[in-house]
């Protein structure tokens, strides 16, 4: 005989996201969700200089709704408070550099204030992220319908060789780099910056390599990856100008947060399968907020004229 699981006292709760009307769910507890949220990107995997991890939260508080976002910022706090989420999961760290305060006359100190009146826990998914099966790059390579092959920098702990830093990835049919660059621009989430296009537009691409954020110390990987193409973010000046003397690469620059935003997607849907798995009472959201912190862009005037300084 089957016996039905105990529930415990104060976690019954009845299902109205999925499964039959009247039937009963659990309510998980903040430390079984980021339990779960461990498995998924364990903090042993970050970089030793990262902030990882549960920032604020009680381990024994009910959790029924989660936001995920990339930036833990005052616009996704209030937010999260305007959604009645109990569990705030971002991206990017709230203390990467450390404090010696969390006064509520500072900004960040003022997001710690909200969470913690507001009973919202914060839990911080990064660089553990970042090279995670699947991760960052995997939501950005989906994002643009490309086909993982591998990671651009293998995790040489991982011995099935999925885990790694970026990923190179084949297209379905061969493209130039100007519909390369179109593509990206409408498939990543819009934002002032667009997409910066490095080499010749007319181009031919079959493999792309993609890192989610910040990728310029990624090139000689990238090079000895034979990838015709290099889509991130945040590509500076002398090592872009060096990248493309170095060989035909073409460079696709789109904003650090567009290029991160599509993790969150996945990520939610990660924690909704754990979910149902589990039998939880639990409510996913994905916030479309945009916390790009460039705001408008005033492109330059177009002439018949070469491109150049003023004379």
């Amino acid at each position: 005989m089957r016996v039905a699981p105990v529930v415990p006292a104060g976690r019954r709760r009845r299902y109205s996201r999925a499964g039959h009307p009247g039937s009963l769910a659990l309510v998980p507890r903040l430390s079984e969700v980021i339990a779960a949220l461990e498995n998924l990107w364990p903090a042993e995997r970050a970089e030793s200089w990262d902030a990882v991890g549960t920032v604020v939260g009680d381990p024994d508080q009910q959790v029924t709704r989660v936001l995920f976002a990339v930036d833990p910022v005052r616009e996704i706090v209030d937010e999260a408070v305007k959604l009645g989420a109990d569990l705030l999961v971002t991206h990017h760290p709230l203390y990467l550099r450390g404090t010696t305060t969390v006064a509520a006359s500072t900004f960040k100190g003022r997001v710690v204030h909200t969470l913690i009146k507001n009973d919202i826990a914060l839990h911080v998914a990064h660089t553990n992220a970042d090279t995670a099966d699947p991760g960052v790059s995997d939501a950005l390579a989906g994002a643009l319908d490309l086909r993982v092959v591998r990671p651009l920098v293998p995790d040489p702990t991982d011995p099935e060789g999925r885990r790694g830093l970026g990923r190179v990835c084949e297209l379905d049919h061969p493209l130039t780099v100007r519909e390369l660059a179109a593509r990206a621009a409408a498939c990543l989430p819009a934002t002032a910056q667009g997409i910066r296009v490095a080499g010749d537009p007319e181009a031919t691409v079959r493999t792309v390599a993609v890192s989610g954020g910040s990728g310029d110390s990624l090139f000689d990987a990238v090079r000895a990856a034979g990838a015709d193409a290099f889509l991130t973010a945040d590509l500076r000046h002398h090592p872009a100008s060096e990248a493309v003397a170095h060989s035909p690469l073409a460079l696709l620059d789109a904003a650090h947060w567009a290029t991160e935003w599509p993790w969150c997607e996945l990520a939610a849907a990660q924690l909704d399968e754990i979910s149902d798995r589990h039998g939880w009472d639990l409510r996913v959201h994905v916030s479309k907020t945009v916390t790009d912190p460039w705001t408008a862009h005033a492109a330059s005037t177009t002439t018949d004229e070469p491109l150049g300084a003023p004379n």
